[in-house]
């Protein structure tokens, strides 16, 4: 079987072995899964997962599930189910009919522990987490054999079947397998299969009191679905031997292979559920969703297209080991897909006031704006231009450094679209702080350029004061402060600045009306998105992220 693999995605280390796997016919049919536990947010580690394993299905024409290990009821819930679906579909996978939980194969598992006690594999341990913990010994030394290893299969069938029945307490027994508790990985020391959790499930009720682990459920739950290729990051390494282990032992459907891949790991960023949770909860954030979040929810809040970290993902590859890929990477990615789709508008972030004092009063024309400057296709609008008009405060100062090009006393500068302008004032309140700038215009360079041929060396966005509409603008910055930010004490490296809301903002009635989803650049600011608190009478927009080449090449169509 021949497949064409040139797709999104490359070609790696896991696409060769699939590659291989299929023209030796060991598989005639590839079939992947992503398999998050519904206990949080996904995030943009995920991402890689998401696009590996639906992507490799794509591409050699196979399936791809998406199965839920839904085996910890205290932490999950309903609203992560959905949003793990939406974020899925958000990047553009479809898993179409192949939706499975473990949880739909919680009767075969118990079924098979059975089995394993029957075989003589498994016993039922009456020491606490601690001493188990104690017991398992460490790298260098071997652990000790629980003092209920060896009860016989009877005494521990009878005691499992309570267990599953809820008359123990929580923490009161687990089920261990019989492996080697001398074995030079700790995972083959008589790992826990099941534990005693009195909790509400989502999906099964109150129907179990017992609970399969995450590697007892995972490997034997791959098997039931057929899955051929079922890839991990390298943490899941060690654990190898006691997934085939157990594969081996149990009268499974299938046999599934494991691979391990190198996990996400982005600077200014940490990727732990554990930190993910705990900033939400501790109010650090505002919620799963947050821009600043790395959570896929948090990336589509700020207004980051799908396509943007498909290609960073392809970008970065699938290695074998772990490494550290600088956000500057994402930043790249983000910004060229923006450059290429997002339409151009304007916005004044921070407003100081021009009275254009030689235009006439009452008077109001229409400016013709381009929409992209390299797509043609998406046409102009149109703004108002009159005597009073709005623009950027930074735009301005006073007593200029020599190399200040923008505006000042007696200086011209060409207003984008629309006329050349000359400061001929500034008006100042009590405190000494410029609140309004006078300026006189040359009505011969409409269109920004002028016909004896005169040059300036500034061209700066504006808005109307009169027609723009007021928005308050959240600039979001890195979460983190700390390129290497510190998982045990993450809060000591949060940033300040990660957040800057501005309630002054202008931007165009274009903007305004439009009511669009789709993030636009504000010229010479960045890219910006309409957020989901925005409503009619209170525009609110996200940043995205800055533009990092300058407004003159913008000019020329190569932001």
């Amino acid at each position: 079987m021949t497949t064409d693999t040139t797709a999104e995605a490359g070609r790696d280390f896991i696409r060769d072995i699939v590659q291989a796997d299929l023209s030796s016919h060991k598989h005639n049919r590839i079939v992947t899964r992503f398999p998050p536990e519904p206990n949080g947010y996904l995030h943009i580690g995920h991402a890689k997962s998401i696009a590996l394993n639906f992507g490799i299905a794509r591409e050699f024409g196979g399936q791809c599930n998406l199965r839920f290990d839904d085996t910890n009821p205290t932490k999950e819930e309903q609203e992560y189910i959905d949003s793990i679906q939406a974020d899925v579909h958000w990047l553009g996978y479809d898993w179409g009919n192949n939706l499975f939980y473990a949880s739909d194969y919680f009767e075969r598992l118990y079924d098979w522990a059975e089995g394993l006690i029957k075989a003589g594999y498994a016993y039922v341990d009456d020491q606490s987490q601690e001493e188990i913990r104690t017991s398992r010994g460490t790298l260098t030394e071997p652990g000790k054999n629980s003092p209920f290893r060896d009860r016989s299969v009877d005494e521990n069938l009878d005691l499992f079947r309570r267990m599953k029945a809820g008359e123990f307490s929580n923490g009161a027994r687990v089920l261990r397998a019989r492996i080697d508790m001398a074995a030079g990985n700790i995972n083959l020391r008589d790992p826990v299969l099941y534990r005693i959790l009195h909790a509400h499930h989502p999906r099964t009720g109150d129907k179990w009191s017992i609970y399969p682990s995450y590697d007892y459920a995972h490997g034997q739950s791959d098997a039931i679905e057929g899955i051929t290729h079922s890839i991990c990051t390298l943490e899941f390494e060690d654990h190898r031997p006691l997934y085939e282990w157990l594969l081996d032992k149990l009268p499974v459907p299938s046999k599934p292979r494991q691979y391990e891949m190198a996990r996400l790991n982005l600077t200014y960023t940490l990727l732990s559920k554990r930190v993910l949770t705990q900033l939400v909860r501790d109010g650090h954030v505002s919620g799963w969703d947050d821009p600043r979040m790395p959570t896929i929810a948090g990336l589509k809040r700020r207004g980051v297209p799908p396509a943007a970290v498909r290609e960073f993902i392809k970008r970065i590859g699938v290695a074998k080991a772990n490494s550290v890929v600088d956000v500057g990477m994402l930043e790249f990615c983000i910004r060229e897909e923006l450059n290429r789709t997002a339409l151009r508008r304007m916005a004044v972030l921070r407003p100081l006031k021009v009275v254009i004092e030689n235009y006439p009063e009452g008077q109001v024309e229409e400016i013709e704006a381009i929409n992209h400057p390299d797509n043609p296709e998406a046409g102009t609008r149109k703004i108002a231009f009159g005597r009073e008009l709005y623009i950027e405060r930074d735009d301005f100062m006073e007593n200029p450094p020599k190399k200040f090009f923008r505006l000042s006393p007696g200086t011209e500068v060409r207003l984008r679209y629309a006329y050349f302008i000359k400061c001929t004032g500034v008006i100042k309140d009590a405190a000494g702080e410029v609140v309004e700038l006078r300026a006189t215009y040359d009505p011969a360079t409409k269109g920004g350029n002028a016909p004896d041929g005169r040059k300036v060396k500034a061209t700066m966005h504006w808005l109307p004061a009169a027609q723009s509409k007021p928005a308050e603008i959240r600039i979001y910055n890195q979460l983190f402060a700390n390129p290497s930010p510190n998982a045990a004490d993450f809060a000591a490296d949060l940033n300040p600045q990660s957040l800057e809301v501005l309630s002054d903002a202008r931007v165009e009635p274009a903007i305004a009306e439009g009511n669009s989803p789709d993030p636009m650049q504000f010229e010479r600011q960045g890219y910006f998105v309409r957020d989901a608190d925005s409503r009619p009478d209170k525009l609110v927009f996200n940043r995205t992220i800055g533009l990092r080449d300058t407004f003159a090449k913008e000019v020329g169509g190569k932001s």
